[in-house]
């Protein structure tokens, strides 16, 4: 519907709808993973009497089939999603650890008053959402995140996102947030990501108790959507100690990850962190090993670890508690060393869309990604595997005699009448006043509504929002930004970098960030 007036413009615009997202309930028998119930077995959550179940290997969803042993004589395909069996023995089995990062220094100043993995994400999201919800569609329903940085929100978020409909009467189910804290045994922050889980292995360990077999490490700062259960699965059939996310890449891109070499039966033989020259062409390895055909083996000779393991409980906890009380880092230290010590240390191909967005403009090309028509790389739009979040029951987005391009546009957003907004990502309750001008950039909203007038109490106060007659482009402006009339935010000059946080802005890799709760007075350009 175009509204009032009929001259509104809407281009393959996505406009946020006043009906949240319902928070899935997981982990319960009869509503456990509805979605993926056929329509023959199920109506409303609940078995038709009489019907036959369709079979398994229909029922799932995992892309790539997998054989797997459930009795010594019954075997069953895995083919495209995780069975109901799987699913429950995941959600028994399988421990999810989230690593929160350190400071989040290459995303600054987005993590000045926030975790990492609290980063908004588009319109809607958060970047914990992510690997949650991948947790979650997966069958995974026990999840800690591991963090020592401005928790406060992100502790928030995962407690009033999912801690509510994450398991059941007879399958308990939660996600919390570790945070780095002083103990008897030590004194000190978490050194790297193997010291982080080190610090809370009697934790886990209480976990080892209650039937937990695996643990499953991930990052809080990645872009994809994976079945973890296949990762999981993969695992258990190898026999592996570790196994890790490979993920094949050309050239260009190897350098910027760690490397490795497989045998023919993908067990991990050497690696190689961030080669360069020469050490970076002995990495190559034939990648059809892992499932590539001839052509895409040839263009993608190498193999990068993604950050991503399954562990076996007990092979953790011995590597960690005995062989490596003081190294770190899982991907410099504990990988390498559990290889060398002589643990199966397996590879597992992910051959879908991943981005790092660790950095500002990995993160601001990532957001701008999801506008693409008509297949994104990454869509939040698949029935099949959803991506949850906090339910926050916002009114539908308004927009007023505008035009709207390649956008996404989030919950309860005004845009004014006589503005245009282009290839851009605009967040929460964002408030874009008139004849303003958006142009690939990333509006992250606001965290509350600020009433009409409630402003003009203050001589010196702007609104929340964009003012009238305001230009952005290329630009990220975080929360509860306050931008006056008539400024342009353009980087008129090309500036590459720029640390201007006492005027309301820094400038990371070209792309301008609107720091969060900063003024920009009216006619500022930049």
């Amino acid at each position: 519907a175009r509204g009032d007036n009929p001259s509104t413009v809407y281009h393959c615009c996505i406009i946020g709808i006043a009906i949240n997202r319902m928070q899935a309930t997981i982990g319960s028998k009869n509503t456990a993973c509805t979605a993926r119930l056929s329509s023959v077995s199920a109506n409303r959550g609940q078995r038709v009497a009489g019907a036959a179940r369709a079979p398994a290997a229909r029922r799932a969803s995992i892309r790539t089939s997998a054989s797997v042993e459930i009795t010594d004589t019954t075997k069953q395909t895995v083919s495209s999603g995780p069975s109901d069996q799987t699913i429950n023995d995941m959600s028994k089995t399988v421990l999810g650890i989230i690593l929160g990062g350190g400071a989040g220094s290459r995303l600054y100043p987005l993590t000045k008053k926030r975790a990492k993995p609290a980063v908004p994400l588009g319109a809607n999201y958060r970047l914990i959402d992510i690997p949650v919800s991948n947790c979650i569609n997966s069958g995974v329903n026990k999840i800690y995140c591991l963090t020592q940085f401005n928790s406060a929100s992100l502790n928030r978020h995962l407690s009033q996102a999912y801690n509510a409909g994450v398991g059941g009467y007879t399958n308990r189910g939660f996600v919390e947030v570790l945070a780095a804290s002083q103990t008897t045994s030590s004194k000190e922050w978490f050194q790297g990501t193997a010291d982080a889980v080190r610090q809370y292995l009697w934790l886990f360990e209480e976990a080892c108790r209650d039937g937990i077999e695996d643990f499953l490490i991930l990052s809080g700062d990645h872009l994809y959507r994976m079945d973890y259960s296949q990762f999981v699965l993969a695992h258990r059939q190898a026999g592996a100690d570790i196994t890790v996310a490979a993920l094949p890449c050309a050239e260009k891109e190897a350098e910027a990850f760690g490397l490795m070499k497989i045998d023919d039966s993908g067990k991990i033989v050497e690696f190689a962190e961030k080669p360069k020259g020469d050490a970076l062409r002995a990495m190559q390895v034939d990648t059809t090993v892992l499932g590539l055909d001839p052509e895409q083996a040839k263009e993608k000779p190498y193999i990068a670890s993604m950050g991503i393991y399954v562990c076996k409980a007990s092979a953790l906890n011995d590597l960690l508690g005995k062989h490596f009380q003081s190294e770190h880092d899982f991907g410099n230290d504990i990988i390498p060393g559990a290889k060398d010590m002589g643990m199966r240390v397996q590879a597992h191909l992910y051959d879908g869309y991943w981005e790092d967005i660790g950095t500002v403009k990995a993160f601001y090309d990532a957001n701008l990604a999801l506008t693409d028509t008509p297949n994104p790389a990454f869509s939040f739009y698949d029935k099949d595997a959803p991506i949850y979040t906090m339910s926050r029951f916002l009114p539908p987005s308004k927009v007023l005699d505008a035009t709207v391009e390649r956008s996404i546009i989030g919950d309860g957003c005004v845009i004014d009448s006589g503005s245009s907004v282009v290839h851009s990502v605009i967040g929460l309750r964002s408030r874009i006043g008139k004849d303003c001008k958006i142009e690939d950039s990333l509006l992250m909203g606001s965290d509350y509504y600020e009433q009409a007038g409630e402003c003009d109490v203050y001589s010196d106060c702007l609104p929340i929002g964009v003012g009238r007659g305001t230009e952005i482009k290329g630009a990220i402006v975080d929360k509860n930004a306050r931008i006056g009339r008539h400024c342009r935010i353009v980087n008129v000059d090309n500036v590459q970098e720029a640390m201007r946080e006492d005027e309301g802005y820094v400038i990371r890799d070209g792309v301008i960030v609107i720091v969060k709760d900063a003024t920009i007075p009216d006619g500022t350009i930049i």
